[in-house]
């Protein structure tokens, strides 16, 4: 006789409560951190162009991390950010900027960081409370497994099969549903947008999101 599923899944409950497991969403601002006014300036005008085209109200823009806490109680924290934005540690994986042999320039680099931090880098920008994703133990390793299998696309533009271009919030999307947390249901601080969140779903839609996870259940 096999084991119980049901059995399994309490089972794991009992251990998150009990070690605190955790996987949470922030949602900050793009842009946060230092003032530029020429940053603040060319967002401005993108999401105005972009309202316009969309026939739509302008919107807040964000950008999502995640922060979880493992079985063995450490925490990690997981953001794309430029890659000039240097830590000792290497990061998950890497991307261009732009156009696919932009990343010959450190300039027109990305960077998946996956950090053994308490807090992220810019936690203090965060926008409302963080979402409780997961509380499941296998979550946290999955999402950090996955992180080096995630798709180096051109940030900014639409990857085929995707209606939004690719950005860092594409990133976070596409790694919660290929590990097995639906983040259809993730929603976005009232009054704003997260271009690129909807590609991410999609291409892990195409690739077989509930393959890739093994049959986790998504607790959103």
């Amino acid at each position: 006789m096999g084991p119980d599923p049901a059995a399994a899944r309490a089972g794991r409950a009992q251990t998150a409560a009990s070690s605190g497991c955790f996987v949470d969403l922030y949602w900050l601002p793009v842009g946060a951190g230092a003032p530029s006014r020429m940053r603040d300036w060319s967002l401005a005008v993108w999401e105005g162009a972009s309202a316009f085209l969309g026939r739509r109200r302008r919107g807040a823009l964000y950008h999502a991390a995640l922060k979880m806490r493992l079985d063995s109680g450490v925490t990690y924290t997981v953001e794309l950010t430029p890659v000039f934005i240097g830590e000792p540690a290497a990061p998950a994986m890497t991307g261009p900027v732009g156009f696919r042999s932009a990343d010959r320039l450190r300039i027109f680099r990305y960077q998946l960081r996956c950090l053994e931090a308490e807090a992220l880098p810019d936690e203090e920008w965060v926008v409302g409370s963080p979402i409780r994703l997961s509380t499941d133990c296998q979550a946290g390793p999955r999402l950090l497994s996955l992180a080096p299998t995630v798709p180096p696309h051109s940030w900014g533009r639409r990857v085929r099969g995707t209606s939004e271009m690719w950005t860092s919030a594409s990133v976070i999307s596409w790694l919660l549903m290929r590990a097995g947390i639906d983040a259809r249901a993730i929603p976005v601080p009232a009054g704003g947008r997260a271009p690129g969140w909807q590609a991410g779903l999609e291409l892990a839609a195409l690739q077989g999101w509930a393959d890739a996870a093994g049959g986790a259940e998504a607790e959103v």
